[in-house]
């Protein structure tokens, strides 16, 4: 019978998204975990896997087309199951590897380690949802089978091997299949497709056996993939028009947002940062910070968070009728992405050593280069630093994001002639901006902040307080 497979909500509480492009087409043949179709949503892409096993009988939404939340967009025939077929043979003459287990048994258990279940109950699709750790599925499942297999008698035994002898043994050419297919999520599968990396070669790394996106950068040795943005080929066309939805849609609205709602102040102050660079290289040839990337953002970020503790009011959200401190510290990093501006967020940075904040920054950028930013990451910043420096600028007037009071410009670090002990020389000089909420945040407060922060890139030592 044919099954309809509705859009579903992929946790961050939209109620439509764009489909981008059909993985299958009517004919298919699809198993669980495969991906259908890759759909745009106000803040990222996201690649939905099957539930289903069966065959495509029907494709209900074309590319380009907004559905919303519920709407079938594509229907799969699925077979009847077929009784269970007994394997008896403790020797596994079928080379399944598992003697003595149904068929339907076996498929039970690998059907567990392709979902993963609320804990309110009920399944979800692999990437969404909370999932208890997949290796103790799996352990779980062998030991409900094992339980179920009895020792074959000898006369089982003797029936069971005549029956291997009669039927044709596996060509040496072709591997015998996993036990248990490979624990990946969608975009990590397709990372893997974009470099040519075979997943059942990479070695997992993840808390529950799952395959990470490091492991497959690391296995397709082609990190650098990730640190440029290539120049398109120029049009042929005069004009182009596109609609305003997706990415775009969802950055102006925010924009429009803030503007009109939180009265901007910002501040601005050149720094000497010259110790910094020094700081960032020598954390650069420190064992301790080996393969990881060090960057002038990670002090800027340290910074922040240093001066956030010494002035709560910038950590803020205000309604007119309520303004909530927050005493944690979700620091959003704005990144500039083919999709547009996205700014995911590291969540409690405040509990991060300098090592375990250069991970996530370094993550953190990755992630929202290769345009798979999860819409969790994106929810509940606190504060927001973007990073203008990287394109050469000096300064701006950043826009706060909505709900939050408070977001630094760190601009570019440059060689400049500064005053030392009434002597110019030169040095490695930066300006730092700040905006704040006004209807929260005073002009002595966002002063001392900002003071704060410079303090810090100018002195990294004091760090050490």
């Amino acid at each position: 019978m044919a099954i309809e497979f509705e859009l579903p909500d992929v946790g961050e509480g939209l109620t439509e998204a764009e489909i981008v492009e059909w993985r299958v087409k009517v004919g298919d043949t699809v198993k669980v975990n495969d991906v259908l179709v890759e759909i745009e949503t106000a803040k990222s892409l996201v690649e939905l896997p099957s539930p289903l096993e069966g065959v495509v009988s029907s494709l209900l939404a074309g590319e380009g087309e907004t559905v919303e939340v519920g709407s079938a967009i594509l229907a799969i025939e699925t077979a009847d199951s077929p009784g269970p077929e007994v394997i008896a043979d403790p020797n596994d003459p079928d080379g399944d590897g598992h003697p003595g287990v149904t068929s339907d048994e076996f498929a039970e258990a690998e059907r567990d380690t392709a979902s993963t279940v609320d804990t309110e109950g009920g399944a979800n699709l692999v990437g969404y949802g909370t999932a208890p750790s997949a290796q103790s599925r799996r352990n779980g499942r062998r030991r409900k089978v094992a339980a179920r297999t009895k020792p074959a008698t000898d006369h089982e035994r003797e029936a069971a091997q005549a029956a291997a002898r009669t039927k044709p043994a596996r060509p040496a050419s072709v591997p015998a299949a996993s036990a248990y297919p490979i624990v990946a999520k969608p975009p990590i599968r397709k990372l893997a497709r974009d470099l040519e990396v075979e997943l059942s070669e990479v070695q997992a790394t993840g808390l529950a056996g799952e395959i990470t996106r490091d492991d497959v950068i690391r296995h397709a040795e082609q990190a650098k993939l990730f640190t440029n943005l290539e120049t398109p080929d120029r049009s042929s066309v005069r004009e182009e028009t596109f609609p305003v939805k997706g990415v775009r849609k969802h950055i102006a609205q925010n924009m429009v947002k803030s503007m009109f709602t939180a009265p901007h102040v910002t501040l601005f102050t050149d720094v000497d940062a010259t110790r910094t660079m020094d700081y960032v290289k020598r954390l650069k040839s420190s064992p301790n910070f080996a393969g990881v990337k060090i960057s002038p953002l990670l002090l800027v970020a340290k910074a922040v968070i240093w001066a956030i503790r010494r002035n709560p009011t910038v950590n803020a959200t205000w309604t007119d009728t309520e303004y909530t401190i927050k005493h944690y510290v979700n620091l959003g990093i704005a990144a500039a992405t083919p999709r547009g501006l996205l700014v995911p967020n590291i969540k409690d940075a405040q509990e991060l050593s300098m090592r375990e904040l250069a991970g996530a920054l370094e993550q953190l950028t990755i992630t929202a280069r290769d345009g798979k930013t999860s819409p969790a990451d994106q929810q509940n910043g606190t504060f927001t630093i973007t990073n203008i420096g990287v394109f050469g600028m000096d300064s701006g007037t950043p826009v706060l994001m909505p709900d939050e009071v408070g977001i630094v410009a760190f601009g570019t670090v440059r060689p400049k002639p500064w005053v030392v002990n009434d002597e110019v020389q030169v040095r490695q000089v930066t300006t730092l901006a700040a905006s704040f909420d006004h209807r929260l945040v005073d002009g002595d407060v966002a002063s001392r902040f900002l003071a704060d922060v410079a303090r810090i890139v100018e002195e990294p030592a004091l760090l050490l307080d």
